[in-house]
């Protein structure tokens, strides 16, 4: 007859099979994403078949953004039998509200640095504001002319 502890799967073959590294797995343990494993009479960690599961989940959500406490909230739900897709949906939505906000600066700031670029051909570079390019005893426009 077979024991649990030989028929768990050691650390080699879950960070194998669910593509992450130890130093991941033990971390996720430590800050309760991962329930504590169960541990040979030599310490070795031994885990069950589910927790390449949740490995997979916990990667696959922290690719969508969220963070490790709003995955560990969804695992608790989903722990509990019942389907995440409620808080994951608000969760999801305001990512979202987030990445389009950030799109929108991302967008303005590439004009300004186009607008800056194009003011920048031609022999009269002009110093961005507030600050400047060229050193406060230098005139841009003045070592133009010097080199002509």
């Amino acid at each position: 007859m077979r024991t649990e502890a030989t028929t768990a799967l050691t650390m080699s073959q879950v960070t194998s099979r669910a593509g992450v590294r130890p130093d991941t797995v033990r971390y996720y343990e430590r800050i309760g994403l991962l329930p504590t494993p169960a541990r040979t009479t030599g310490a070795h960690r031994r885990y069950d078949e589910g927790v390449i599961d949740r490995l997979r989940f916990i990667r696959g959500t922290q690719r969508l953004g969220l963070t490790l406490t709003e995955i560990g909230d969804l695992l608790s739900v989903r722990d509990t039998g019942v389907c995440p897709c409620e808080p994951a949906e608000t969760m999801l939505e305001r990512h979202l509200a987030e990445i389009d906000a950030e799109m929108k600066r991302l967008g303005a700031l590439r004009a300004e640095l186009t607008s800056m670029l194009s003011g920048m051909t031609g022999a009269n570079c002009a110093d961005p504001l507030p600050g400047a390019w060229c050193p406060p005893d230098r005139d841009p426009g003045k070592e133009v002319a010097d080199h002509a």
